[in-house]
């Protein structure tokens, strides 16, 4: 009769539970709550954060991770007079917005994104998921809006990049940058730098100077033994590692 009432209780409540006489098959405590991984900073693509791999597996893997598409509304409001500004040659619809993960020497997974040129948006998705694929390090890869489109400020913070309506450093004439046909990769370590007439030599970034000495060996550093210099020259790119005017190590246009 206990029982009875003990059963009809609980269904009121809307709860159940197990009879005292019968054996229950059930591990599981009704109270344990399962932990979820936090797929936040990568649905709302969030550029510069840490995310777990089950993180990953949860917002549906890695294919998803890597991606070239329109520039979302909310990336073309943050780009407006900086990366962009109003000119005849390049618009909205000749830019895509790149999603993609990248390792650092800290092991972890960074969350980064870029803008590029529609032109090389499939090809530098696949670059950049290959180089994850490595556990090739890279420090950041956020939009230089970040940085108000200053360039030597994106590159003291050794961040990597493309698209940014600029000039060529120390010039007039429009980069290669200016069209989203370039990449910069880790930046502070692979610096660009241009010997004068006067024999001062014009470095940038300008805290970069150490870096422009390739005879020793430092973290991040771009050769011709690197897998990024690889990828990207295979791809179709030359390094301006290569250029005997100038040199430019962080730097990789396409030819055209």
């Amino acid at each position: 009769m206990k029982q009875t009432k003990l059963w009809t209780l609980a269904a009121l409540l809307g709860v159940s539970i197990a009879s005292s006489t019968g054996a229950s098959c059930s591990n599981v405590d009704n109270n344990t709550v399962v932990a979820t991984a936090d797929t936040t900073a990568l649905h709302q693509w969030q550029a510069g954060a840490v995310v777990s791999q089950s993180a990953v597996d949860a917002f549906g893997g890695l294919d998803r991770c890597f991606a070239a598409e329109p520039i979302p509304d909310q990336v073309w409001q943050r780009m407006q007079g900086k990366t962009y500004k109003e000119n005849p040659y390049i618009g909205r619809d000749d830019l895509r917005h790149i999603r993609a993960l990248h390792w650092d020497y800290d092991e972890q997974i960074h969350v980064g994104e870029m803008v590029v040129n529609k032109q090389i948006a499939d090809v530098v998705a696949r670059i950049l998921r290959q180089l994850y694929d490595a556990k090739y390090p890279i420090q950041r890869m956020l939009l230089p809006d970040v940085y108000d489109a200053d360039d030597e400020t994106q590159m003291r913070d050794n961040n990597s990049s493309s698209f940014c309506y600029r000039a060529i450093a120390g010039t007039t004439k429009l980069s290669k940058h200016a069209r989203g046909l370039a990449i910069d990769i880790n930046t502070l370590y692979n610096p660009y730098y241009k010997d004068r007439a006067d024999g001062s030599r014009y470095i940038q970034p300008a805290t970069a100077a150490k870096y422009c000495d390739r005879t020793w060996n430092f973290p991040y550093k771009i050769d011709h033994e690197d897998l990024c210099f690889r990828l990207f020259t295979e791809a179709g790119f030359e390094w301006g590692g290569d250029w005997t005017s100038c040199k430019d190590f962080q730097h990789f246009e396409l030819i055209e």
